[in-house]
């Protein structure tokens, strides 16, 4: 057992490990930033020595002295923030990358070639959507897309082909639960009659529930993909993407960053580990109770037809919910995301979304139209028209994305105040 293993999660997301090979930062409280590109070599078999060791699955970068060379390679606010991220999860190793996108490109990635086959959860972020429908589609990858709470269906469309299995729960932005034990189960039997090198993999991002809130690799899932720039970097200044998952995958994602130039810049990495993690159990107790708050108001608002906030009792998964979202003391934790919509036909509901939305842009303080989410301002946007527009109209309603569907994320201003400009804008809402 490590040192680290006799403190509590959030001890450790505050100070890191008791020793780390990524930095000498025994008279440091808080690492400097690296501000140089490239790394001084003392000789040219330093230099060769360097090269060998990068993506070698032969050194354990745990504990391995790493010799630094160049940023898009690897450097010490990188490396300490992964450390912390793989704790943070309960993963064998992370590896970050410049943006969420990034890393969710590289999970894929790195499993997938012409003429294998994606399976994906309907109700994804629109950005993932288009680059598996879009992008990944031009090189002769397939897709098929199911809800995956249909485990019988979800195995009727699974081919030799398939290699990925992907997923976000909650989903973004329906908030919509996918069992992962379920599917991390059918996965493992469908794996035993299959080479290695043809095993199905999942991967889900984590992004909505944080690390804080869920941590699907201990419920059996591969890797775990993280927007940085959302709750984990929580404060809306710094972009950045992590992939967790088991230490065999640390070289093909250490090849794909370098080769595919995704890195991290040690600035956001720097402040991501600086200021991000530390506060991140903070920021989501107080995120969580807020939105408990709002999504009891806006449940029993009569212009609203339906919420989705797994701490609802209207919720209907809450027993899947309390099962897997639970926060780093083992208690339930809901979140700080809410999905809701408005009532009336689909262009009505879609017009109320929309005086609501303008209303809280023009008039509203606590609450700022803005998309993104888990920062520490409370953040809303109309998934069909942003965040989502890439999806067609047709998947949309597939994944259940409402035309008059609203997506609120929780900061930590006084809960009164959002309180009160929600109660505003409803009203305006004719």
């Amino acid at each position: 057992m490590s040192r680290e293993d006799s403190y509590r999660d959030r001890s450790v997301l505050i100070h890191g490990k008791f020793r780390s090979e990524k930095w000498d930062f025994q008279d440091h409280i808080i690492p400097p930033i690296t501000t140089a590109v490239t790394f001084r070599l003392r000789s040219a078999e330093r230099g060769a020595e360097g090269f060998q060791q990068f993506a070698n699955p032969d050194i354990d970068r745990s504990t391995a002295t790493p010799i630094y060379i160049y940023d898009r390679l690897d450097e010490p606010c990188q490396g300490l923030l992964e450390e912390t991220l793989a704790f943070s999860e309960k993963g064998e190793c992370a590896v970050s990358f410049a943006t969420g996108m990034a890393a969710i490109a590289a999970a894929i990635g790195i499993h997938v070639q012409q003429g294998d086959q994606i399976i994906y959860h309907p109700a994804i972020y629109g950005c993932t959507h288009g680059h598996i429908t879009n992008w990944l589609s031009r090189y002769g990858i397939t897709h098929e897309s199911i809800n995956f709470n249909d485990i019988e269906g979800l195995e009727k469309i699974i081919t030799p082909s398939t290699r990925v299995l992907y997923f976000e729960t909650p989903s973004n932005p329906t908030m919509e639960l996918v069992d992962i034990e379920a599917v991390t189960s059918l996965v493992k039997r469908l794996n035993q009659d299959r080479k290695e090198d043809r095993k199905i993999v999942t991967v889900i991002d984590n992004t909505f529930a944080s690390p804080y809130a869920q941590r699907p690799i201990e419920m059996g899932v591969d890797f775990v993909v993280h927007s940085l720039t959302k709750h984990i970097g929580g404060f809306g200044a710094t972009m950045g993407g992590v992939v967790i998952g088991p230490s065999s995958s640390e070289t093909s994602l250490l090849l794909y960053r370098k080769d595919f130039g995704g890195s991290l810049s040690p600035d956001a990495a720097w402040h991501i580990l600086t200021y991000g993690v530390p506060t991140l159990a903070v920021r989501m107790e107080s995120q969580e109770k807020s939105a408990q708050r709002v999504a009891e108001f806006l449940d029993l608002h009569n212009k609203v037809s339906r919420v989705a906030y797994p701490g609802l009792d209207s919720f209907p998964q809450k027993e899947l919910a309390r099962k897997q979202m639970r926060d780093i003391d083992g208690d339930f934790a809901p979140g700080a995301m809410i999905y809701f919509e408005m009532k009336g036909n689909p262009q009505q509901s879609y017009d109320r979304a929309v005086q609501m939305i303008n209303h809280l842009a023009q008039n509203s303080l606590s609450i700022t139209l803005a998309v993104s989410l888990g920062q520490i301002r409370t953040l809303v946007e109309h998934p069909a028209s942003m965040t989502h527009s890439v999806v067609p109209p047709e998947d949309q309603l597939k994944a259940g994305i409402s035309p008059g569907g609203i997506r609120l994320s929780l900061g930590i201003e006084d809960v009164r105040d959002i309180l009160r400009d929600l109660e505003s804008a409803l009203a305006a809402a004719k």
